[in-house]
């Protein structure tokens, strides 16, 4: 029988290593061999392979040898395993390969987490091309209060050094699912950015009309604000303001000083209270507000009935010649003579829709035909869902799109009709009127056919409707 050694000499696989050789000679030569111009480092827990010739290569054992007794020659000093790798990657790739993880994950808490691996690491951190876009949210936003509470201070004490150390250059901010503290970290943002272009507070608690008047005489170059349960700025710059509670509308009135807000922001061009239950603060005997003299969008959109009038529409848009986008779906307070009086004469996009609330309507409309004989040009989208209007003040309301003067074609592309008494010969005359259109919104027509209360999308679905409805028993069902 062979003796141990034998059978373990058999054992060994091929490529395994000659006698007396070491392991790591093996995998040094195997990963980076000689002649191919490439040189292995060795850190703490891994293996780099580096182009060029490297440093000479010792082991550890052979480092650590002491010289023997009684020699008088120093030992030879040779470079063993470079701590500071790192530092070899250039200071411009490290901030791009930062930036990618950046624009994925945004800068937090990955920056905060390279800078303490080591000072290159830090001084790509630190560049403030990396902290132009910044979402802060506490890290337990959906715990209890006072759990709730207890983060957003902690978070709120790294933010007293972080806004001047590293927001400077800050443009792009947003604040998620805070509760109780912030006032202070617009108080911080006020002092530390003023750069600032872009705000955006969602589902934000405590949000006050002087905070944000802060922010902004602060911050003279922000553009857009988007809020949640607050309003009221100061901020000469300001082109677009959002105020929404999401799906779910607010029990409680929110005033808003139609006039202040005017004052403050005399070049805003976009304005939305969505969904949003709110009172316009009273006007008083003084004159009316300057109005939003640059105002090219109005949406006061809301799932439930809300207090906006002729007489709180005629606060807002006053002085908007500009206007093309008005979007009051919801608000039933609004007559079509209300909308008359507007001084915008060059309307294209208009939402009257009352969804969820035609089963309330007991008295039918009338004045449709006020809207289309003044916008009949230039109107290419209009909603009248759920709108009471009777059948013949739809019939001349609509008529306006075939009067098109010198021959030309209306501008209409999209009419919803949903829910509203139009007939067949109105809808045949409509279509036949506006070869652009291309949606058409008939559901829940009592007036017309089976099997045409749909939706028709494109031309050809628009046109096939027409065919249908030119062939069709005008029998209501």
């Amino acid at each position: 029988m062979a003796p141990p050694a034998a059978r373990r000499a058999r054992r060994r696989p091929r490529g395994a290593l000659a006698a007396g050789a070491r392991a790591e000679d093996w995998w040094w030569e195997r990963l980076a061999p000689s002649g191919s111009g490439c040189h292995l480092l060795q850190a703490d827990s891994m293996l780099l392979v580096l182009p060029g010739p490297g440093p000479a290569r010792v082991h550890k054992r052979a480092a650590a040898a002491k010289p023997e007794a009684g020699s008088g020659s120093q030992p030879e000093l040779r470079p063993g395993p470079d701590p500071g790798w790192g530092d070899r990657i250039p200071l411009e790739v490290l901030v791009q390969i930062f930036g990618l993880v950046v624009a994925a994950d945004g800068p937090m808490p990955f920056l905060g987490r390279a800078a303490r691996v080591c000072r290159r690491w830090h001084e790509a951190a630190s560049q403030p091309v990396l902290w132009h876009t910044v979402t802060l949210s506490p890290p337990l936003g959906g715990r209890p209060a006072k759990s709730g509470a207890k983060a957003e201070k902690k978070l709120l004490a790294s933010l007293e050094w972080l806004m001047p150390n590293r927001f400077s250059q800050l443009q792009r901010m947003t604040l998620i699912h805070w509760k109780s503290q912030v006032h202070p970290v617009l108080k911080l943002v006020s002092e530390s950015c003023p750069r600032l272009t872009f705000l955006k507070l969602s589902d934000c608690h405590g949000v006050t009309a002087d905070t944000l008047v802060m922010v902004a005489q602060a911050c003279p170059q922000l553009h857009s604000l988007d809020l949640q349960h607050s309003t009221g700025s100061c901020c000469p710059q300001l082109q677009v303001l959002e105020v929404g509670t999401g799906l779910s509308p607010n029990t409680t009135p929110l005033q808003l000083p139609v006039e202040a807000l005017q004052k403050g922001c005399p070049q805003l061009q976009v304005l939305r209270l969505l969904n949003l239950m709110w009172l316009p603060k009273p006007s008083g005997r003084g004159a009316p507000g300057p109005g939003f003299p640059s105002l090219e969008e109005l949406c006061l959109a809301s799932s439930t009935s809300n207090f906006v009038s002729n007489e709180v529409l005629g606060r807002l848009l006053h002085g908007s010649p500009s206007l093309r986008l008005l979007d009051l779906r919801g608000c039933a307070r609004v007559t079509p003579a209300g909308l008359c009086n507007l001084p915008c004469q060059e309307l294209e996009q208009l939402h009257l829709g009352l969804y969820g609330m035609s089963d309330r309507l007991t008295l039918a409309k009338e004045g449709s035909p006020l809207l289309t004989q003044k916008w009949h040009r230039t109107l290419w989208e209009l909603d009248l869902s759920g709108q009471g209007f009777s059948e013949k003040d739809l019939e001349q309301a609509l008529a306006a799109f075939s009067g098109a003067p010198g021959g030309s074609h209306p501008a209409l592309r999209s009419l919803n009709l949903r829910g509203t008494q139009v007939t067949v010969s109105t809808v045949s005359s409509v279509i036949s009127s506006c070869p652009g259109l291309v949606y058409l919104n008939l559901e829940s027509c009592r007036r017309l056919p089976r099997g045409l209360k749909r939706v028709y999308r494109g031309q050809e679905g628009v046109q096939w409707c027409l065919e249908q409805l030119l062939t069709s028993v005008p029998s209501p069902s």
